[in-house]
């Protein structure tokens, strides 16, 4: 289950978010500090704010910023990350994102500035046309919240559409298709807009100090049956 929140700005989203966690936190528990498996975490203050690009390079040890999609399979291949033929830029930055920095994030920390390649829907940086205005939240390892300010150029849209059918193509069954109804609705327009997903079962979860999703699931039907 998730919950979806409009929001003005995808920065004014993460302390929306800072300060929606810490409230909850201390609603449940007293105290913004929750003990989750062997880890404290604390979810006062203001959490990390680390670039996608910069994660990788602080814990896989290599920079792979302007590498193009030869370059990153050589790196996967020299990290040992497991891949698929079918992988695009995008799916290769988060191959090794995903095998070495992930675990490592305990604490709340927003991973910011996806590439262009990962994420279709997401409005282009403005500071650096090459990265997007996108977040993801992590605590003990897991994705808690992913948001975005959404793109509303229709010329930008419909390009980064083509890169994705290019990619379907290729055997990528997670890649989009070009969906010319939501291009055409672009055209006549837009207003700026963000979004938010977050995980209901994933915050129980945290709030309530649990390491496993099935113990806070609310419907019983949903766990597996108990083998006796």
């Amino acid at each position: 289950m998730e919950i979806y929140v409009a929001y003005k700005d995808y920065i004014w989203m993460m302390e929306f978010v800072e300060k929606m966690l810490q409230k909850i936190a201390l609603k449940v528990n007293g105290t913004t500090k929750v003990q989750i498996g062997e880890h404290e975490v604390d979810f006062g203050g203001t959490f990390r704010r680390l670039p996608i690009l910069d994660a990788i390079k602080e814990y896989a040890g290599v920079d792979v910023s302007g590498m193009d999609e030869d370059e990153l399979r050589e790196t996967c291949k020299k990290l040992h990350v497991e891949i698929d033929p079918s992988f695009g830029k995008g799916k290769l930055i988060d191959a090794i994102f995903g095998e070495y920095a992930e675990h490592n994030l305990i604490q709340p920390t927003f991973i910011t500035d996806y590439p262009v390649e990962m994420s279709p829907l997401t409005k282009r940086h403005r500071t650096n046309p090459g990265l997007t205005e996108r977040f993801e939240l992590f605590v003990c390892g897991k994705e808690l919240a992913n948001a975005y300010s959404e793109l509303n150029d229709p010329i930008d849209q419909f390009e980064r559409f083509e890169e994705q059918a290019k990619l379907k193509s290729k055997g990528d069954d997670e890649a989009m298709f070009i969906d010319m109804d939501f291009v055409r609705a672009l055209e006549y327009g837009m207003p700026p807009t963000s979004g938010l997903g977050m995980g209901i079962d994933r915050l129980t979860m945290f709030m309530t100090g649990q390491t496993t999703i099935q113990d806070v699931l609310f419907f019983p039907q949903m766990r597996p049956k108990a083998i006796e």
